[in-house]
This record gives C-alpha cells, structure tokens and sequence, in this order.
C-alpha cells in the first residue's frame, strides 16, 4: 500500500520544492548563459565535526534515493513557480521535462565518516545537479546528526536494548526520519508507529501515566493492562510510590510480569532497589526499563545498575545537543565546455574563516594498521594508489538516474556497526576529543 493513500504525513508526492529559491534563479541564468549543461562534479562533505566528536555517521541514504526519484515538477508546482514569477517560461518548460539523469556515489549508510570525507558525489549536468542540493543537505544533515547520537548512546549502553520515544520531542515528519536514523545508529525498536509502518521498524508501547491516574486505584490500572496486554507487559511503577507500585505489580502479575518501567526519580539508586525488591518477589527475571531525559552520558552512568533497556526521547531527536552535521555541497570540477567529452577543471572556493575547499572530483578509503583497525581517512583525486584500491568507501547508489543501491534497513545497521568496531578504541569514548581518525588528502598536484 502507498502511504499517501492514507493521507499519513510520511510520504510526499514530489520533493521539487524541497530547495531554495536560488537553486531555480542559477538555474535559470545559467540556461540563458549556455552553461547549464556543463557536465559536472558536486560532493557533499563536512569540514568539521561537532566539537568533541570523534566521528560522524551517514544516515539517510535511503531516503535520498527516495527524494531523487521523487524530485518531479508536476503541474502544481509549476503553477506555483509561475504565479510567483520564480523563474521565466523557458525555465518552467526545462523544469517540466526534469528528471535526474546522472550518476550519485556516497559512503554506504551506517558507515562512519570524519571532516573532508566525500560523504556523497553528484555528476551529471550543472542544471540537473545544483537543483538538489538543498533536498540532499536537509535530508543527511538532519539524520546523519540523529544516527551519530544514537550511536554514542549504543555505545554508552553497551549491549542493552534501546528504544527511541522522541516523536513527542519534534516535528511530525522529523520524527519519522528520525526514528529511521535511531535504528541504523543502534537503537533496537521506536514508538512512533508512523517509522513502523513506513520503514518496518519494531514497534513497543504499553501506557502512560495517564493510565494510572484514569483508575480508582494503581492495582485497577495494572490489572486492566494485564487483563489486556498479558503477564509480559511493562508496567508504568512510579506514578506513586515505586516500592508499593512494584509490590503491586507482581503481585497482579505473578512472577512472570514482563518488565517495569521507571521514568523518574535517581535512576540508579531506584533500580538498585526496584531489582532487590523484584528478585525478593521471585520475579527474578523481571526486567527494568528506565526513561527519563537520557542522554548518551545518563545512560553512561547507568553502566552498573540493573537496567536492562532504555527509553530515550528528547536527546536523540535533537541529536544530543548537535542537531546538525554541518554538511555542505559544492562544485568541486566542471568541464569547460558542454561537450559529453569535454575535459574536468577542478574548480573550489577560495575564502578566510575556515570555508575554504579542495577542488577536484575525489575518491575516499579507509588505511587501516596491521590489526585491521582504520588509522587515516585518506582523501584524494586522481588515481587510486593501488595498496588503497581495496579499501575504497563510495559505492555507486545511481547510475544514468537508476536507483542500483536501495537496501532493506537492516542492512546500514549491521554495517554501522561492523564500522564502529574497525575503529580505534577511542571512538567510543564519551569525553570530548578530535577526530579518531585524522584525514590526510593525496592531490594530483603534489604529485601524489
């Protein structure tokens, strides 16, 4: 089923006006300049991480072919343009005819990446190129900040289940991305029944507060969710008193009571106690859930209480104080003139306050040390020094404007994963740091 046939907010007909204004207004001189059809070369990168990360990871992809394949200006959004007088005639009739016909290369999603790394590479002509960059900005700046929390956090929780709960936290549409990214970051489930249905994520949800307070008495309450849901369920026990709520508890629920869920209070004092007091019910294999604002540096600290899985919110949704990931797109080589063969120039920004770039279409791969484990980001143009040519990051994900790429999410999960543990120790630390690993370029210029 589509989910626009069920007027769900999670899907879009056309993502065409996802962009600037200024994207059509170049577009439009360049179609009178005879430049538009420049063959050319965009790469989407970062200069910078967050300050005191250690790296980054790409998220979105996915939703990236979707947008480009969507990327269709349909009778509508013409009108738009034309009533607004965006752009002249010639421009809307290009527009209408509009479909990406070139090449993308990026990093797999769920790989780690670090600054200067060419996260992504857009070929084809200026025209159909520079149209997209604010739809594949918005997509991977946004996500891939979500999927690099969410990773720090599996990290910090260190095998226990975590469950994203944030779609009360943002906006409707951001919370079904980033539910999406949560998962290729390491959580293990979501709330948000929207990413369930749009993306197959495992869904969980038992009851709020609300429900306590809707009965006469806490017992009521857990027992018309028992009654319901079964002795599996996770109950809510801190509505009142924790102490008498998981007394309760077990005993409507008998031993077999499938977790409870705390959600305020000192965490780690009250699991220490409310895992006593399961363990002297005979519910010894009960288990504790803990919400509450947490973060990757609370759930750190959890470490050594009886905590079996997280509920996370707000943080991950916001990306734990790091809401993007300060990524760009730019032109980085152009031919010099519209012929199909017409040879690449390097072309790059040339600016102060740290906004310069590196010029040239780029390949990227990971140098590892002898134990298998990645030592540099190595980033260069022109040829591929061979004891490097199998350990290259791009894959291809368009070829002639033909998704070849699309991959069932599971698949960036496990592969963030298996990159997390090819990098230095370090990586998983939570105190701030530079970069794991350091990137170094390798130019045609320096004879490299």
């Amino acid at each position: 089923m589509d989910t626009a046939d069920l007027g769900l907010p999670v899907d879009v007909p056309s993502t065409a006006l996802f962009t600037d204004q200024y994207e059509l207004t170049m577009l439009q001189a360049a179609l009178k300049a005879g430049t538009a059809e420049r063959r050319s070369v965009f790469e989407l990168f970062t200069r910078r991480l967050p300050e005191g990360r250690r790296y980054g990871v790409v998220a979105g992809t996915g939703r990236v072919l979707d947008a480009v394949e969507n990327f269709r200006f349909d009778e509508g959004v013409l009108g738009f343009l034309r009533e607004r007088k965006i752009v002249d005639e010639a421009t809307l009739k290009w527009l209408g005819d509009y479909r990406f016909s070139g090449d993308i290369w990026g990093y797999p999603e769920g790989e780690v990446y670090f600054p200067g790394s060419p996260i992504m590479r857009v070929e084809g002509t200026f025209a159909e190129c520079v149209l997209l960059e604010t739809v594949l900005l918005s997509i991977l700046n946004h996500d891939s900040a979500i999927a690099a929390a969410a990773s720090r956090m599996a990290s910090a929780a260190g095998g226990r289940p975590l469950i994203e709960m944030g779609a009360r936290r943002t906006h409707e549409l951001a919370a079904v991305a980033a539910a999406r990214a949560a998962y290729v970051g390491g959580f293990s489930t979501t709330s948000d029944l929207a990413a369930g249905f749009r993306y197959g994520i495992p869904t969980v949800g038992t009851s709020a507060h609300a429900f306590t307070l809707l009965h006469d008495r806490e017992r009521d309450a857990f027992q018309a969710q028992v009654d319901t849901l079964g002795r599996g369920t996770t109950l809510l026990v801190d509505t009142y008193d924790v102490a008498e709520a998981v007394r309760t508890a077990v005993e409507v629920a008998g031993p077999d009571l499938g977790a409870v869920r705390i959600d305020s209070g000192d965490l780690l004092l009250v699991a220490h106690r409310v895992r006593h007091q399961l363990d002297e019910l005979g519910a010894t294999n009960t288990k504790i859930v803990v919400t509450s604002d947490l973060d990757e540096y609370a759930i750190a600290s959890l470490a050594a209480a009886p905590v079996d899985a997280y509920g996370v919110g707000t943080q991950l949704v916001t990306g734990s104080g790091h809401p993007t990931a300060s990524m760009v797109y730019k032109l980085v080589a152009r031919a010099e003139t519209t012929g199909p063969q017409a040879p690449l120039v390097s072309v790059a920004k040339k600016s102060s306050g740290g906004k310069t770039s590196i010029g040239g279409r780029k390949w990227a791969a990971r140098r590892p040390d002898g134990d298998g484990v990645g030592e540099a980001e190595v980033v260069g143009t022109g040829p591929v020094p061979p004891e490097l040519a199998d350990h290259l990051l791009l894959v291809q994900l368009v070829k002639g404007g033909d998704v070849v790429a699309r991959e069932a999410l599971d698949v960036p999960r496990d592969r963030h994963i298996a990159a997390r543990a090819r990098l230095p120790l370090s990586a998983t630390q939570l105190s701030r740091g530079e970069p794991v690993l350091p990137t170094e370029y390798l130019t045609e210029r320096s004879g490299s």
